[in-house]
């Protein structure tokens, strides 16, 4: 029989979060779980997701654990990817069209919709300051998304982004081409980038 500390030391080892079916896996039944959320020892902060009920939550990977369809995007991308020291209050996220919205989610983060085909175009895996794994656009698809969504978003986040990019030293600038055609921003793109570089 599983014992309380081992369920204990297995959320630690995975940042403080577990879903059931991680513990499932690891041999815990979902009664287990809701026994020790009624104790006070895990909290459930969302539908299959626990914490520890003393533990920081990872906000990001959170976000990413309920639903394969998300993607980090925008300027949530842009902090991941290293070129905004500003951590977004609202998450921003980025759903096939083909996608319906879970109500739980409507409060929670801005979203986006894109064509299913155009879902996935940049997509890398980066770490969260807790070291956890998320899905996120690559740093040319998001300055691209920042372009294409600027009627939303704040001038000086786009203005400050694309200042970033030109000085960023792994930028490739081949590939934001090919992003800015697939994505119908060259025009803005060359725009912004002919005064900066």
């Amino acid at each position: 029989m599983k014992t309380k500390e081992q369920l204990i030391a297995l959320i630690k080892d995975h940042n403080n979060i577990i879903t059931v079916s991680q513990a499932e896996a690891l041999g815990f039944s979902r009664t287990t779980l809701s026994r020790y959320v009624e104790s006070g020892e895990l909290e459930r902060v969302s539908q299959g997701i626990y914490i520890l009920s003393d533990a920081l939550i990872d906000d990001l990977y959170l976000l990413t654990l309920r639903s394969k369809k998300i993607i980090l995007s925008h300027d949530t991308a842009l902090f991941l990817n290293g070129l905004s020291e500003r951590t977004p209050f609202i998450h921003s996220v980025t759903f096939p069209s083909n996608t319906s919205v879970p109500k739980s989610m409507e409060d929670q983060c801005v979203k986006y919709f894109i064509k299913p085909e155009l879902h996935e175009i940049g997509l890398v895996e980066l770490e969260t300051t807790f070291g956890n794994k998320v899905r996120c656009y690559n740093i040319e698809r998001t300055i691209c998304d920042l372009l294409r969504s600027r009627h939303r978003l704040d001038v000086e986040t786009v203005i400050s982004a694309i200042k970033n990019y030109a000085a960023y030293p792994q930028k490739d600038l081949n590939l934001l081409a090919e992003y800015g055609q697939l994505f119908k921003v060259n025009h803005d793109l060359r725009k912004y980038l002919e005064v900066l570089l």
